[in-house]
């Protein structure tokens, strides 16, 4: 499939199915509903947009956050849930299956064993931004690569959607070596997204040579994409292929998009635009 085609029939992951993001009609789309557990995270990544929330007091307390007739349910957007006790995060699954009909989509690091959420999740992202120890190590502050490689394996057998997502960092990670060895472990989705990056992190991202210029050119994020997906099922944002869809159908020429840029700086600190509901 040529790089036309790829993008016409280029997907969005599971996670993104019910979400405002897919509407362009929505002028502010929020994102789902979620149930915040803790801030903390065993990690150290140089991107994270939730320890520029926590520097700048923006980042949100403990229970959840939507709308009270949600499609899907996000454990969490902040910081790494499972470091309270993967015991706990089942409480709380449970309780929220208990009140909602609704998809249960964790969000985890990896780097702690989630098998036991066997049956209460849906969908399971791992994030993961190299098949590389050194650069891993360097992206994330840690040493445990392996552990996370371990834990996506042991997850195979779960009964849920197996989702590796990556930050797409220029001159630092390669995703292509990432998409082959996971295509090679059998995982569900690749769902490759751009960084945004906040004033708090750059310095550390210029550092290790992330190169601002590529990260905000549409073009080199998708021909990334495409690259991965010869070995792998490679998604995107939802809210990035919408608005491709119609960027699209406006080009002759999918070179064309090769003019067309983001920007990555993102002017506020992260802060969650849902309201506090209630705590389980």
């Amino acid at each position: 499939m040529d790089f036309y085609d790829f993008l016409k029939n280029l997907e969005y992951p599971k996670h993104c199915v019910g979400c405002e993001g897919l509407d362009l009609s929505i002028k502010e789309p929020k994102h789902h509903p979620s149930y915040e557990i803790t801030t903390s995270c065993n990690l150290n990544c140089i991107y994270c947009y939730s320890k520029v929330a926590l520097i700048n007091k923006t980042a949100p307390k403990e229970g959840y956050y939507g709308d009270l007739n949600p499609k899907a349910i996000t454990i969490s957007q902040y910081g790494e849930p499972l470091t309270v006790g993967v015991d706990r995060v089942a409480r709380i699954i449970e309780g929220l299956r208990e009140r909602f009909d609704a998809r249960i989509d964790l969000q985890t690091n990896g780097t702690i064993d989630f098998t036991d959420l066997d049956g209460l999740i849906d969908i399971a992202m791992v994030s993961l931004d190299t098949a590389n120890p050194k650069t891993y190590k360097l992206i994330t502050g840690k040493d445990t690569f392996f552990q996370v490689l371990e834990n996506v394996e042991n997850a195979l057998d779960m009964d849920c959607v197996l989702t590796v997502r990556s930050v797409h960092l220029p001159n630092v990670n390669d995703l292509v070596e990432l998409s082959k060895l996971l295509g090679e472990m059998g995982v569900d989705e690749h769902f490759i997204q751009p960084c945004s990056v906040y004033k708090e992190n750059l310095r550390d991202l210029t550092a290790l040579g992330f190169d601002l210029e590529k990260s905000e050119s549409l073009y080199e994020y998708l021909k990334v994409v495409y690259e991965c997906s010869e070995f792998v099922n490679v998604v995107i944002p939802g809210c990035i292929k919408v608005t491709l869809d119609e960027i699209l159908k406006q080009i002759d020429d999918v070179n064309d998009l090769k003019f067309v840029r983001r920007n990555a700086i993102a002017r506020k600190p992260p802060e969650i635009r849902r309201d506090w509901m209630f705590k389980l």
